[in-house]
């Protein structure tokens, strides 16, 4: 399937602000869609407070983009100092209290520290921001922190949207009090959740915050070619008639290891599994290696852009498992619609079911249920699946970063004239 980049919007004109406080860690899809909207949006202002991956930068200096690195001002770079101060005091706190022998109060208090080190670094970037005259331009903190807005806000002298990918820390008691202090800067913020499941949680937690659903991701129409293809086979020397799947990503607690794992060894026919990402388990995987009918590849450690087209074209589909109830974005299964890979997912997110139902280039089976894994497996097989097509991506309201930069600029148009702050 060949395919050409979406040229069907073209550039948007007008001041964007993109902040980005994990731009330093490689691979994700934080890093494709802070470029790609910055590729969309010519004279965005890119601000990385805590530095910036390479790969990252020189992506951004084959757009108009303007990137700032750090905090300007003296206001903001003491807030940004403060930030690593306790970020650095969260970190040996939680290897001092991480023992269950601790009181669950205790083993939670670096977690709390760690959503106010969050709050200053995006307060220093707003700073930042202001110091370079953003005007009447649209200001996206892109990892926002899913506590503390009102502070941020307040503390940064700037509205802005954030997106809040996940809520897994919650206010304590005293971060609550101040959380309550800091309520009237919440009207500066709007909240954008990538998910339903996501945006219940907000409201739930912060009443008086606007929040609205809008997915993360953004389509650049890059869809894997018939090349793309027949490298990715070769890279990994996975014959053209043979199957193969990828798992792609960190192995991080919401995802279900152990039902793959599990499915893995009720296989009757032989498999290719490309395993990519960071931080993997080298004993799981030496387990999956040993594994009959299971023909492992492994891409360690964070992946570029480049390596990640590698990896999933190398595949006849992409598999994605989670515990049921998490219910955050799956960049993941974005890239999927993204590239034009099958997918394979559990029902872990009823409103993700509802939406692949009736797609025939994607496979639901039930989160946890390591047979029915097995069986949607050994029907790759046998068959494979169906691509997706060009509307998969409206399916997931995955949107391209023209129609994102415009809707972030119009939802921004509320805010505007509600004071600069301290």
């Amino acid at each position: 399937m060949n395919s050409t980049p979406n040229h069907q919007d073209p550039p948007l004109h007008g001041p964007l602000v993109l902040i980005e406080p994990y731009a330093y860690r490689l691979g994700g899809h934080h890093q494709h869609a802070l470029l790609a909207l910055a590729q969309a949006c010519p004279g965005t202002l890119v601000i990385a407070p805590n530095g910036i991956a390479q790969q990252t930068a020189a992506g951004l200096r084959d757009t108009e983009a303007q990137l700032v690195t750090g905090a300007s001002g003296p206001y903001a770079c003491l807030l940004l100092r403060i930030s690593g101060l306790l970020a650095r005091l969260s970190w040996i706190a939680q290897r001092v209290f991480r023992s269950h022998r601790w009181p669950h109060a205790v083993r939670r208090s670096p977690h709390q520290i760690t959503l106010i080190a969050q709050c200053l670094v995006e307060a220093a970037a707003l700073r930042t921001a202001r110091r370079h005259g953003t005007g009447a331009g649209t200001v996206v903190i892109l990892s926002g922190s899913e506590a503390l807005h009102g502070a941020a806000a307040l503390l940064g002298g700037l509205p802005h949207l954030r997106f809040i990918h996940e809520v897994l820390t919650t206010e304590d008691p005293p971060l609550h009090l101040l959380g309550r202090l800091t309520r009237g800067g919440e009207r500066r913020v709007v909240a954008l959740c990538p998910t339903t499941a996501v945006r219940d949680q907000v409201d739930r937690l912060f009443p008086g915050l606007a929040s609205v659903v809008r997915a993360f991701a953004v389509d650049d129409g890059c869809r894997l070619t018939d090349g793309e293809r027949h490298g990715g086979r070769a890279a990994f020397a996975i014959p053209p008639a043979e199957a193969a799947v990828c798992l792609v990503g960190g192995w991080w607690p919401h995802k279900d290891i152990g039902v793959i794992g599990a499915a893995l060894g009720r296989l009757k026919e032989p498999l290719h599994l490309i395993v990519a990402g960071h931080p993997l388990d080298d004993t799981v995987l030496a387990r999956w290696q040993a594994l009959p009918n299971v023909h492992l590849h492994t891409e360690p450690g964070p992946l570029s852009e480049p390596v990640l087209r590698l990896v999933y074209a190398a595949a006849d589909a992409a598999l994605v498992a989670r515990h049921s109830g998490v219910g955050k974005e799956s960049g993941l299964v974005m890239d999927t619609a993204r590239y034009g890979v099958p997918l394979i997912v559990s029902d872990h997110d009823p409103d993700l079911s509802q939406r692949l139902r009736d797609q025939s280039w994607a496979r639901i089976f039930p989160a946890g249920d390591a047979a029915s894994l097995a069986r949607v497996l050994e029907d790759l097989v046998r068959q494979p699946f169906d691509m997706p097509g060009p509307e998969a991506p409206k399916v997931l309201d995955l949107r391209s970063a023209a129609e994102q930069a415009r809707y972030l600029t119009q939802s921004a148009l509320g805010l505007r004239g509600k004071g600069a702050g301290c």
